[in-house]
């Protein structure tokens, strides 16, 4: 790790999260969320001193302040993907599965309708394909393949064949499970195929940019607490107009409409992203993301990229070092093994000196007493869980060894996290061969 940056993060261990050595904790956790800063916190409490505001829908002046407060972050949300106001719109949710639930009831899928979806993708937007089926779509998986579990483009060209309607593709940018960051160019194969593409970028954001200038997918789910820690419960869909108009929202609510009558049975929808925002939107934690983004912008994003990269090479280079007694290796990586397009997110299963799979749970169990913090499973992925383990049955909950164990890094990370967490795997579970 380049002196100078090493330096940067360790001052910004100090001074902004310092919580987690006061604690003891080792968080290899960033995929799940990534931490609060300080400052962060500091500035909420700031922003609600001695002033007043109110529900958005309307002009009084408590209502009239969180209005501006809330569109500034909307501007600052699009201004950080680089993406046109005149293009693309950033709506609000509570977090990415929402935003994902948004395209899905309102996707207009046809009887000839198509959705393409990579197996590597979060439950949430496996979801949509619930919807899709509702409405008659036909519904298709491109898999990864094991060990890296990654995706060629062929296989990708082959699955988005021209729909008698228009279609939808959607992949994550980056593997929650694997830690592979899948090609963005597959989001101009989609487009000539006469598809609409969306990009789960969740994992993706917290530690490479993403510039909607030069990539342009229709749909973008985000949830910000994966990006900087707080605040929880307020996501976005940033979407591109175009693609926005052609969805149907299947009903209203407040805030989602420009006027409404029971008597009449009618509702007008309101315009542009407002018929998407869902009732009243989290006015008091919303302008959070603002101060969020400037936080990260001004550490810088290839900074934190290059951090979680040399990380995650000092990770992988761990766990492919570690050996039991026997000489036979401690553990299995399920995906790449170097840091060439993935992410800081390794997902791995820990051998028996017969290279028999551990029970996972009992893992995060022991590493949790350990102040570790770890997560098992499959994810929320089972689509990349199954490829990973050559699975092949109905049910992921009876995958070998119940899954794997994942270990993500993320901003507040350090060299320290990382050697200790190795140090624990070794001297815990490095075995001598069991007759």
């Amino acid at each position: 790790m380049p002196a100078l940056l090493d330096r940067r993060i360790d001052a910004l261990r100090a001074s902004e999260y310092w919580y987690l050595d006061a604690e003891g904790r080792v968080y290899l956790d960033y995929t799940g969320a990534g931490l609060p800063a300080q400052a962060q916190l500091t500035a909420h409490t700031s922003r609600m001193h001695g002033r007043c505001f109110g529900n958005p829908h309307s002009v009084n002046p408590a209502s009239a302040a969180s209005t501006e407060l809330i569109e500034r972050a909307r501007h600052a949300v699009l201004a950080h993907f680089n993406a046109s106001p005149d293009e693309y719109v950033a709506i609000f949710t509570a977090n990415a599965s929402a935003a994902c639930r948004l395209v899905g009831e309102a996707y207009p899928f046809g009887m000839h309708g198509r959705l393409v979806l990579t197996s590597d993708n979060h439950n949430s937007v496996n979801g949509i394909r619930e919807f899709a089926r509702t409405r008659g779509a036909v519904t298709s998986y491109v898999p990864p393949k094991a060990p890296d579990l990654r995706i060629g483009d062929d296989a990708i060209r082959a699955a988005l064949t021209p729909a008698r309607s228009r279609g939808l593709f959607a992949y994550p940018a980056q593997s929650n499970f694997s830690g592979v960051r899948h090609p963005l160019a597959w989001i101009d194969i989609a487009h000539e195929q006469g598809y609409d593409v969306l990009l789960d970028a969740a994992a993706y954001v917290p530690s490479h940019p993403l510039d909607l200038s030069r990539y342009q997918p229709d749909f973008v789910p985000v949830s910000w607490y994966k990006v900087f820690g707080y605040p929880t419960g307020v996501g976005c869909l940033i979407a591109r107009r175009e693609a926005l108009a052609r969805l149907q929202r299947p009903w209203f609510a407040g805030g989602t409409i420009s006027a409404a009558s029971v008597a009449g049975d009618w509702h007008d929808l309101a315009d542009g992203e407002t018929r998407f925002e869902d009732g009243t939107p989290s006015f008091l934690q919303v302008p959070d993301v603002e101060f969020g983004l400037t936080f990260i912008q001004n550490i810088g994003l290839d900074e934190i990229s290059q951090h979680v990269k040399d990380l995650t090479e000092h990770l992988l280079g761990g766990l492919g070092a570690l050996r039991h007694r026997n000489g036979e290796p401690m553990i299995r990586v399920h995906g790449p093994s170097d840091t060439r397009d993935r992410g800081g997110t390794v997902a791995f299963s820990l051998l028996d000196p017969h290279g028999t799979l551990s029970r996972v749970r009992d893992i995060e169990q022991a590493a949790a007493d350990a102040g570790i913090c770890v997560r098992t499973g499959c994810f929320c992925n089972p689509g990349a869980a199954e490829a990973a383990f050559g699975f092949t049955g109905r049910d992921p909950r009876q995958m070998p060894g119940g899954g794997a164990v994942r270990a993500s890094v993320g901003l507040a990370s350090n060299l320290d996290d990382v050697r200790t967490f190795l140090t624990w795997l070794e001297e815990t579970y490095a075995q001598h061969p069991v007759p």
